[in-house]
């Protein structure tokens, strides 16, 4: 088992930020500052900031007509597995409406990345493989998730294409989790849970770093607070649990009441339960990770 500190770290290691380009101030409007800007000794721009209309007044002002940027990294998301059906069409027996791949693209844009969502969904490791090699060319990082009976299969096109490693990360709800590096540029890769409550966790807590990371945003992990939470939550003792739940920053007081399963879409936040913790009660402090500043 790894722990999640772990997990981030070596994935953290796989994802280099990009390489600058200077952009006309226009074009650079949104983008990242790729490093400091400074006039004689004063900084005038801070690099690891979004580009904003602010920036390109000051940019215009001492001068400047271009500014450094990292690049929107380019993200690939497939679904693999012969079990998979897509939404619209009709469902067979012992299938599964494809939802990860829907889940994924639409967080990578959140995130601030450009994503692209392949629409075949591959059945064997062979059509995975060749599917994954065709879309290199377009990736920066690809993200891949499979159906219940197909995490085999993924491991297998994987290993094919480069080193791989596969991992249980210590956490609940959890998964399966694979990464590495692969094809002749080494594009970083990673698997994530079938569960789709287990993959939107798995990619807030692992992918979206790991893109922030891609364009050097100066914050590249969701921020961390304490609120009160409105309501008890119990059960059994285990690893270190992430709970989708609803944070009230509204009022003076900061609280925070863990959703349902059935109602986990609805999440703004993460209540954070330590490994070994079996209950937290009504009015207690419980840290909790805000989710509301995703694109930013």
């Amino acid at each position: 088992m790894e722990s999640v500190e772990s997990y981030l770290k070596q994935l953290l290691l796989l994802a280099q930020p990009l390489a600058p380009l200077d952009l006309p101030l226009l074009d650079a409007h949104g983008a990242t500052l790729a490093s400091d800007i400074e006039i004689g000794t004063r900084r005038v721009l801070t690099g690891g900031s979004r580009i904003r209309s602010a920036h390109i007044g000051i940019a215009a002002s001492v001068g400047l007509d271009h500014l450094p940027t990292r690049p929107h990294p380019r993200v690939v998301v497939i679904s693999a597995g012969g079990d998979l059906t897509e939404p619209g069409e009709q469902l067979e027996t012992a299938h599964f409406y494809e939802v990860n791949s829907w889940l994924l693209t639409t967080s990578v844009r959140e995130a601030g990345a450009i994503a692209y969502r392949v629409h075949t969904i591959p059945t064997t490791a062979e059509q995975l493989r060749l599917l994954i090699e065709d879309q290199l060319v377009r990736a920066d990082l690809v993200v891949i998730t499979s159906g219940p009976e197909s995490e085999s299969m993924t491991q297998e096109a994987l290993t094919e294409l480069g080193v791989i490693s596969k991992i249980q990360v210590e956490m609940n709800p959890t998964g399966n989790h694979s990464f590495g590096l692969i094809g002749p540029d080494k594009t970083p890769v990673i698997t994530l849970p079938t569960n789709p409550m287990s993959a939107f966790i798995s990619f807030e807590l692992f992918v979206r770093p790991m893109i922030r990371q891609m364009f050097s945003r100066k914050n590249i992990f969701h921020p961390t607070l304490n609120a009160k939470l409105v309501e008890a939550v119990n059960f059994e003792a285990s690893v270190q649990r992430y709970l989708p739940a609803v944070l009230d920053l509204i009022h003076s007081e900061k609280t925070v009441k863990a959703l349902d399963l059935e109602n986990w879409a609805d999440a703004n936040s993460f209540i954070i339960v330590p490994s070994g913790v079996t209950n937290l009660a009504v009015g207690e402090l419980a840290s909790v990770m805000n989710l509301e500043l995703r694109a930013d």
